[in-house]
């Protein structure tokens, strides 16, 4: 039980991170947890965190979602997904835990010492929303990726967050299937759902209105170096 209270706490607080701008929730929630679960549980877990994010997001937010603009995104995003399902189930716990430090490192690298804005061609937009279906897909993490891309596409703050929402959504909506067909969740999994959800469902309601307090500058530099530490703490498991 002890487990599960710290899972929750943890959760909460992490996906606070990921409800305000858009990112980083399970990126910095596994590297604190593995010490408790495994990586792959930790990662199938985070679907449920990941839709309340979205959810809240979506329903407390006044924007609007161009539905062509995303069909595009999601129907490349879909592609990289099955790779990134595949490969999924196919590394060892051992390798897993390698390649997720691996990817967690390289986003708070890239978040660390990136431009602000990156520029790119409707190609390399094409390419950015595959690898982040393949992300998605095998680490349960896109963040990095898709804001990235979204950035570049739109200036406005609240319309990245709220499309990056609307890709998390339905990418984790993605997962949450394929897992029940593939008989992914253990009761161990589903307890830890049962468990944490109400308290998480509570704390992202409320914590959802921080976004319009804080300063974003601030907040995304202390973000990527949490990536990016979080993501080397993995190695030294």
């Amino acid at each position: 039980m002890s487990a599960l209270i710290i899972l929750t706490i943890v959760c909460a607080l992490t996906y606070t991170f990921e409800i305000v701008f858009g990112l980083a929730g399970t990126i910095l929630m596994l590297p604190l947890l593995s010490f408790l679960y495994d990586a792959k549980t930790l990662v199938i877990y985070s679907v449920l965190p990941q839709i309340l994010v979205a959810v809240i997001g979506l329903v407390r937010s006044p924007k609007k979602v161009d539905r062509q603009f995303m069909a595009g995104m999601l129907f490349f995003a879909g592609l990289g997904a099955i790779v990134g399902f595949a490969l999924f189930y196919y590394f060892s716990a051992s390798v897993f835990q390698v390649l997720l430090a691996s990817a967690i490192t390289a986003a708070g690298l890239f978040l660390v010492i990136a431009p602000h804005r990156a520029k790119f061609n409707p190609a390399g937009m094409r390419v950015m929303d595959t690898l982040a279906g393949t992300s998605q897909a095998l680490f349960g993490i896109s963040g990095p990726i898709a804001m990235t891309r979204l950035l570049a596409t739109y200036r406005d703050k609240n319309t990245v967050r709220h499309y990056a929402f609307a890709f998390f959504l339905a990418m984790n909506g993605l997962r949450a299937v394929e897992y029940t067909i593939h008989g992914t969740y253990t009761e161990e999994i589903l307890w830890m759902m049962a468990v944490s959800a109400p308290f998480l469902a509570i704390t992202l309601w409320f914590s959802n209105q921080l976004h319009l307090h804080i300063n974003e500058q601030m907040f995304r530099k202390v973000v990527s170096w949490m990536i990016l530490v979080g993501g080397l703490s993995l190695f030294y498991r």
